[in-house]
């Protein structure tokens, strides 16, 4: 299938108007198969983000106001229209972003859904009657926390916006939210689709720009009132001392370094096939991707035959050409971060397995790599790589391996592969980690929970959880007499 290079236009979205903002500034968009430019996205100035600022605090006032089914209807008529626009959304996003199409559709089909879930979910918001014997009436109430700063990544184009966007709107918030420059035109599609589906003006504004400038204006703003973040550790806990010096809640999804432990009794030749295939997924740049495998003895040379045999069988290429089923690395600094990683772990005595290497001479492309015998002492063992390159370990104890597992400040996603429920539950009680997936490397759904523990953040996205994260509760008492 021959798809379109032709690449959309990307503009800010302020009160229902799309405008290139009156900084005057901008900034190139790359295509990371090429390394050419093939846009420019226009940065937002003070005047924008006041003007944004204020949209979303008239636009609360009216979404707030409107009944749950009202609010739902819109929802799930956006998430109508991304489906039908899936194709082209999928497109520009692997313009922008490199991974390939057909992981770019599921990407847009799958993250569309969290609009109709939680337009259900909304209906389901209670409050409740507490009893007592004081004379008085206690209950609670649940209502939306108010306008919401938001800052996501480039990783997930359609994803990242909707993960924020989905429960938000549901609870009935508004919303200024600033996606990744990197990967401008996939978000507007995204906002696009809610604007033609009946969503009032102002109660999703987007911006784009220099993060530190944006990040700093809008969290001291008072009419924002609170933050939601994914992105880096460093970058989490500098937006989170900020919004804690105004007092403000957060969510903050940050980066993992999640460990994969194959125990004894697992089959080494499915668990390396599951684990392969997570590892690589979006060449490795997910929050959650298995990034440390820790290998019983006894499994670990069949278990990385074959998870090398798994990385060879992949198709590195252009993520529009037809068979590629691994893209590019998003930029040239994710290029840098595996040369440096893997000539660290080598001087350090890794053995190399397969891959190692840049491929091609045009783009960001790095063969999927698979290192053994890899010492502790190596930075991709303390680390997040975000890219494909797997380091392997050796095992013969299994509380050493959940001590190993345990041993970074991370706890955002971890796995384990096992044929024994109690060896399971074992893993299930003992991985610090708030994400924890057994016998397969899936990642976060919109019907559970996920978020992280230790130095990944905290705060909830997906579930019941999601919706609640961005809803305050009130506590009502009447007197009786």
């Amino acid at each position: 299938m021959t798809h379109s290079r032709t690449y959309p236009a990307p503009q800010l979205f302020i009160d229902g108007e799309w405008t290139n903002g009156t900084s005057g500034r901008s900034e190139p968009v790359f295509n990371p198969a090429t390394g050419r430019e093939i846009g420019q996205v226009p940065h937002a100035g003070w005047n924008d983000l006041d003007r944004a600022a204020a949209a979303a605090g008239a636009g609360f006032k009216v979404w707030s106001a409107m009944d749950v089914d009202a609010r739902g209807t819109i929802l799930v008529k956006a998430m109508q229209f991304i489906r039908e626009r899936a194709s082209e959304i999928a497109r520009v996003a692997t313009l922008e972003q490199g991974k390939h199409f057909k992981e770019a559709l599921g990407e847009v089909m799958r993250s569309s859904g969290t609009l109709g879930y939680y337009a259900e979910e909304a209906k389901r918001a209670f409050g409740r009657v507490i009893p007592t014997s004081h004379g008085t009436r206690l209950s609670t109430i649940v209502q939306p926390v108010g306008p919401v700063a938001a800052f996501v990544p480039w990783n997930f184009p359609s994803g990242g916006p909707l993960r924020k966007l989905s429960p938000g709107l549901a609870a009935g918030c508004s919303f200024v939210i600033k996606c990744s420059e990197e990967t401008p035109a996939t978000a507007c599609q995204i906002v696009k689709c809610l604007e033609d589906a009946g969503l009032p003006k102002g109660v999703v504004n987007l911006v784009f720009g220099v993060p530190p400038q944006i990040s700093e204006q809008l969290i001291a703003d008072p009419r924002i009132r609170m933050v939601a973040f994914t992105g880096s550790v460093p970058v989490g806990k500098l937006i989170a001392g900020q919004a804690a010096a105004v007092m403000k809640p957060t969510i903050m999804e940050l980066g993992g370094h999640a460990p994969v432990i194959v125990c004894e009794d697992a089959d080494p030749v499915e668990a390396a096939r599951r684990s392969a295939f997570g590892k690589f997924v979006n060449a490795g740049q997910v929050c959650t991707s298995p990034t440390r495998f820790i290998v019983h003895e006894s499994l670990h040379d069949r278990f990385v035959k074959s998870f090398v045999e798994a990385a060879e069988a992949l198709s590195v290429g252009d993520g529009l050409e037809d068979g590629v089923n691994m893209g590019p690395l998003a930029n040239p600094r994710r290029l840098e971060a595996m040369e440096e990683l893997l000539a660290d772990a080598l001087a350090k005595g890794a053995r190399l397995e397969t891959g190692g290497k840049r491929k091609g001479n045009e783009g960001w492309f790095f063969e999927p790599t698979v290192l053994t015998d890899v010492p502790l002492e190596a930075r991709i063992m303390q680390v997040e790589p975000f890219g494909p390159i797997a380091p392997i370990r050796r095992f013969s104890d299994l509380d050493a391996a959940l001590a190993e597992a345990n041993g970074t400040p991370y706890g955002l996603a971890a796995y384990g592969f096992t044929r024994d429920a109690a060896t399971a539950d074992r893993l299930a009680e003992g991985l610090e980690a708030g994400i924890l997936s057994i016998n397969h490397t899936g990642g976060s759904v919109h019907e559970a929970p996920s978020g992280g523990v230790k130095e990944s953040g905290y705060g909830k996205e997906g579930g019941p959880e999601g919706l609640q994260s961005y809803m305050i509760v009130k506590r009502l008492s009447h007197r009786l007499n």
